[in-house]
């Protein structure tokens, strides 16, 4: 893909996501939409191979499919209602629709199939948009949409997601397919907490973001596709697998590291609305996740030498890629349980 047509692409992505976010009216966010679906998907198949292809029409055709589901909800209550504003979602049949249609489009348990199969034929980069930007048109209508969405069917959703996200992920040797599990379990938790209390969900948001993020910075430096690949990573850079192994960590929700801050305010609020059922289970499938997260740990950190290895060690070439970002997202990601307080206020 040329230089000109890869910016193109990346500032029809962003119009889109931003088209959506700032729509008050449900064709402008559906026109949104539509732009982000069409501008990534040459992103997804450029590598011009028969895996990226099928991965780039899977990704088309459901998110075609949830596209016009959340239409066509649109369309219900504007019939019944007389009101395309956004906010003003009032038909119980279309609450259910656009229920759905979101979950689709996030990948949300029990219509999740398609992001592992989406992010393994992509390349690193565009597994990284898969599954940070594109996630924020959606979740930007769950918000404006918190009030009039099905409870019920977000909270089974949630459970299904954090369940399967941590169960599916525990069979898994590919580190793409980890991390599309991983994002099915992150996002069963903002699911859980999205119709209770949207503050939380922001934060949760934000700080998925940038532990995924950190995480694929370090498998794209490491060129780490593999769990193989992982336990010779540390020829590359020891310092670097250091930091990985606490951004996993944090990935699996321990403290006193960022990823313990979602999970503690979702538990603590999920309590307090006497779902002590539902937290209890959440908490237990928390471990699912946590375990494939110590076995990646394992693998690229306490793996290191004099242990005898029986893979071939790789050359040191130099980051084709800017580390300043990466620097920045790791410490985040590691270092930004000091600030609750403030990020509560």
């Amino acid at each position: 893909m040329s230089p000109m047509t890869f910016s193109i692409m990346m500032s029809s992505l962003s119009t889109g996501t931003i088209i959506t976010m700032t729509s008050h009216h449900w064709l402008m966010a559906w026109i949104g939409l539509e732009i982000n679906t069409l501008a990534i998907i040459p992103i997804i198949s450029m590598q011009h191979n028969p895996r990226s292809t099928e991965a780039a029409t899977k990704y088309f055709l459901t998110q075609a499919a949830a596209s016009s589901l959340i239409l066509f909800s649109s369309l219900v209550n504007a019939w019944q209602t007389g009101m395309w504003d956004i906010t003003q979602l009032s038909s119980p049949q279309s609450c259910i629709l656009l229920t759905i249609a979101l979950s689709m489009k996030l990948g949300l348990a029990p219509l999740h199939f398609w992001l592992p199969e989406v992010v393994q034929g992509s390349t690193m980069f565009s597994a990284l948009i898969i599954m940070t930007w594109q996630k924020l048109a959606p979740m930007s209508l769950i918000y404006l949409t918190s009030n009039s969405l099905s409870t019920t069917t977000l909270l089974i959703m949630g459970l299904l997601s954090t369940t399967i996200g941590g169960w599916a992920g525990l069979n898994q040797t590919q580190t793409r397919k980890i991390m599309a599990y991983s994002s099915i379990a992150h996002l069963g938790w903002m699911a859980t907490i999205a119709s209770i209390m949207t503050n939380i969900l922001v934060m949760n948001l934000i700080i998925y973001l940038l532990l995924t993020m950190a995480m694929f910075y370090s498998l794209i430096v490491t060129k780490s596709k593999t769990i193989q690949d992982t336990s010779t990573a540390w020829t590359n850079s020891p310092h670097l697998m250091i930091l990985t192994m606490l951004t996993l960590l944090s990935l699996g929700g321990l403290p006193p590291l960022t990823g313990f801050i979602p999970k503690w305010l979702i538990l603590e609020q999920l309590t307090t609305q006497n779902l002590i059922v539902l937290a209890f289970f959440m908490a237990m499938t928390a471990l699912l996740s946590l375990f494939f997260y110590l076995r990646l740990t394992y693998t690229t950190t306490l793996t290191l030498s004099p242990n005898t290895m029986q893979t071939k060690f790789k050359w040191r070439f130099k980051p084709n890629i800017m580390t300043t970002p990466m620097s920045s997202t790791l410490t985040t990601a590691i270092f930004l349980f000091p600030l609750m307080p403030t990020l509560l206020l």
